[in-house]
């Protein structure tokens, strides 16, 4: 079964931001679109701002005059669902309640032909529950588009329980058709990226909860350390701290309330508040003419060590060593010892972040894990109030002697970077062994879902195939409630490899 054919009439029912997304993203691919809206006048108030949409692009030169004004004759204004009976493509963006989704499809399936693709752009209801009330689910499917759907590429093409395979593939190819980087997988709470992207909010917020560091902090090292576009404070005060928290609880109930799931009380708190981030002038930030932009913390100038020792190579913090030689440190390397370590002059030691405590050791300081060691430009620290302060002021200035801003936290085990992406990468496993998607269409859909730099197969092959599962299985000894549990199929996967190995 190949894409619609662009003779096919396509019809989008509900006109808010993402209906009107959808129907431009038809239009332009060449479709005849036609736009129903229960409320009256609202499907021809979205057909005008679909064309006032057209006009801008012709005015940046992303459109011909000529193919606008013949996109514009393409576009209708339905003023009944009867309108709709000849389209070969139905897509639903109505508000996202079950009741009110199966309500219309009850009434779609009795307009139009047998053979037409009926579709849900739900973001958070189970694509087979909406489609359990037609007469045949079969030609149900979910196509999940992200905001804005004119310029975000990707797709989610969702198979509910009995969509049947003709189906998904005659979304998946339209969606391709249409300009667009489809995805396949399962009906699973929260598709792809929502049920991965939950660990980047999640260990942030945790952190602020646990006081290791403030927002500003947070999101500076999210962004400047771990290369991510945004930090998760500044993003869902751009998203709405309501619309981020509902998506979270979704998903945590979904799942029958799953540990490694559970929302944020600070966000709940702060939706209670009605500060819900941009929209309202407040969230995690302030925002106005008059607001002041909140900085992270930032230590103040410190000397760099003399020397260092390493023991081991760093593993995947092995860049450090060529950096420090070029800073003009010496580095010795302690050839007998099989550690993974810098010893400063102090006798403290230097330690990529690992799911332990600094307060466990005599005297340790950890670091986080970068992107790109070489290319941040910030580090985070974490000591505890037993750490030797000639052990944190030399690990300040190692990495500002490296072109680095340093930002200390409290003792924060794994850090911030370090912990979200060992549970994306934990969630990503188990959601492949259990048929949700395949590794390359889980690493497409959060690079291009929610701009993150690496996909978490990428950043699992980079990092070694046992670095999730161990700075996991740290941190649910000191946390035992099962939130940071590896899950069975990144244990399988760490111990496969160790096998191999000869690791017993």
């Amino acid at each position: 079964m190949t894409a619609l054919d662009l003779s096919s009439p396509v019809a989008v029912v509900g006109t808010g931001t993402m209906g009107q997304g959808i129907a431009q993203v038809a239009l332009v691919a060449g479709h005849h679109v036609r736009l129903f809206d229960a409320a009256p006048g609202r499907a021809q108030e979205a057909a005008d701002a679909i064309g006032a949409r057209l006009d801008r692009l012709v005015e940046k030169d992303r459109m011909t005059a000529a193919d606008r004004d013949t996109a514009r004759g393409r576009l209708h204004a339905a003023g009944n669902l009867a309108e709709l009976a000849d389209c070969s493509l139905v897509v639903e963006a109505v508000l996202e309640q079950l009741d009110v989704k199966q309500e219309l499809l009850r009434a779609l399936e009795n307009v139009v032909d047998e053979d037409c693709l009926l579709a849900t752009n739900t973001s958070s209801l189970s694509v087979t529950a909406i489609g359990g009330v037609l007469r045949n689910p079969g030609r149900f499917v979910g196509l999940h588009f992200f905001n804005p759907a004119p310029l975000l590429p990707l797709v989610e093409v969702v198979s509910g329980f009995a969509t049947d395979v003709t189906s998904a593939t005659r979304a998946y190819e339209m969606a391709r058709a249409w300009g667009k980087t489809p995805v396949a997988c399962a009906d699973t709470p929260g598709f792809i990226v929502n049920r991965l992207a939950r660990p980047f909010y999640a260990e942030a917020f945790a952190a602020y909860e646990a006081q290791s560091a403030d927002p500003a902090t947070i999101d500076a090292v999210l962004r400047e350390c771990g290369g991510f576009r945004m930090g998760a404070f500044e993003l869902t005060d751009l998203i709405g701290q309501d619309v981020n928290e509902a998506v979270t609880h979704s998903v945590w109930q979904a799942f029958f309330q799953d540990v490694r799931f559970t929302p944020s009380l600070a966000q709940r708190r702060l939706v209670e508040s009605g500060r819900l981030g941009r929209k309202t002038g407040q969230g995690w930030y302030e925002y106005g003419d008059d607001a002041e932009r909140a900085e992270p913390h930032t230590a103040e100038k410190a000397q760099a060590p003399a020397y260092v020792v390493a023991e081991g190579d760093l593993g995947p913090a092995s860049d450090l060593l060529a950096l420090i030689r070029e800073a003009g440190i010496p580095v010795r390397e302690d050839e007998e010892d099989h550690g993974t370590r810098l010893v400063l002059p102090s006798g403290g030691q230097l330690v990529l972040a690992d799911g332990q405590t600094s307060v466990e050791f005599r005297d340790v300081v950890y670091f986080d894990l970068a992107l790109d060691y070489r290319r941040a430009t910030r580090m985070a620290l974490s000591a505890s109030q037993d750490t030797q302060p000639q052990t944190l002021t030399e690990a300040i200035g190692l990495f500002q002697a490296l072109g680095k801003d340093v930002s200390v936290l409290g003792d924060a085990p794994g850090m911030i970077v370090a912990r979200t992406v060992a549970r994306i990468v934990d969630l990503a496993h188990d959601a492949v062994a259990k048929g949700v998607a395949t590794e390359e269409d889980v690493d497409t859909a959060m690079r291009l879902g929610v701009n993150y730099p690496l996909g978490p197969f990428e950043w699992s092959r980079r990092l070694g195939r046992s670095w999730a599962h161990e700075i996991l299985d740290e941190l649910h000894q000191r946390d035992p409630s099962g939130r940071y549990a590896p899950s069975l199929a990144l244990y399988r996967h760490a111990y496969a490899t160790d096998k191999r190995e000869g690791t017993p």
